[in-house]
């Protein structure tokens, strides 16, 4: 299976520590990990930094073929601070080389000769006017069989009409709880309860499955005009950094591996809560886990 993605890659600062990530690197870190053929679109500076993020995304098998080195824009940083709860806040810096994604036509030709089984993308990196202009170019030449986009909002980086957008790109969408409130003030001028929510989002963008994240209280997914709830796994919890791109990661793996959309959130649920009870987002995974990774590959055999 082929995954594509387009994004951010940056590094965030946490107490002090620097660790790899950006969204689409932690979920396309995931989705290798699990086996996926995953390629990630985006830029680095030509700076320590930059090698040292090209060196991470090999290490990670990320086919990194696609993450360009922007010759004036240093590779991006993210200032992650944690509050007595573990929920990270962000210090985003601006104007860094993933603000700035380009592709030449070598790299454009590659893309449109490959098969992609999904294709995953968020908010953040819609921030400027280029990267939303390449990523609907993407999404023509790259022609996947299902588009996921995690809705993942960050301080004040989200403007009504990207979110439309990208929804109308999709067929799979996943946010959370606390970003279920804000778009629906954003597209429907009120808060509305969360499951009537869900199913408006469904209908009037034409999506085929959304899933709302509950973080220890599991996860809402509606599909088919039917929706199911999700129970969390209370374990415990050493950071919460990388959470939700687990869950994405687990659900699209499942998914695509032939399981039922409830299924796939219950194997969600297991990677997230293994991965908030971990430091870093993407934490070397046990042989547990391993294994139901492999059952599942199974599935697909058969």
């Amino acid at each position: 299976m082929k995954a594509l993605l387009f994004g951010e890659i940056l590094w965030d600062i946490i107490n002090g520590k620097p660790y790899i990530g950006g969204a689409p690197f932690n979920l396309a870190a995931h989705l290798a990990k699990m086996g996926l053929e995953s390629t990630l679109v985006s830029s680095v500076g030509k700076d320590a930094l930059g090698r040292k993020a090209l060196k991470e995304a090999k290490k990670r098998g990320i086919n990194s073929s696609f993450i360009t080195v922007h010759p004036n824009l240093p590779t991006g940083i993210v200032e992650v601070n944690l509050d007595e709860r573990d929920h990270p806040t962000y210090l985003i810096k601006e104007d860094v080389a993933w603000d700035n994604i380009v592709l030449d036509q070598d790299l454009i030709g590659n893309l449109t000769k490959t098969k992609w089984d999904i294709l995953c993308f968020g908010t953040l990196a819609q921030r400027t006017k280029e990267n939303r202009e390449l990523l609907s170019q993407i999404i023509s030449w790259a022609h996947p069989h299902h588009i996921f986009y995690d809705v993942n909002l960050r301080q004040n980086y989200y403007k009504k009409e990207w979110i439309e957008k990208s929804l109308c790109q999709s067929s799979i969408v996943k946010l959370n709880d606390r970003e279920a409130l804000v778009v629906s003030e954003l597209l429907f001028g009120e808060i509305l309860k969360q499951e009537n929510f869900i199913q408006r989002i469904w209908q009037e963008y034409d999506l085929s499955i959304v899933c709302i994240t509950h973080g220890k209280n599991g996860s809402s997914v509606y599909h088919n005009s039917k929706l199911e709830k999700v129970a969390g796994i209370n374990g415990p919890v050493a950071d919460t950094v990388g959470g939700g791109d687990s869950y994405s990661a687990g659900f699209l793996f499942s998914y695509l591996c032939g399981t039922s959309i409830y299924e796939a959130a219950e194997f969600a649920e297991i990677i997230g809560n293994f991965v908030v009870s971990q430091s870093g987002a993407v934490p070397k995974y046990p042989k547990w886990l391993g294994k139901e990774i492999e059952n599942l590959k199974y599935k697909i055999k058969k």
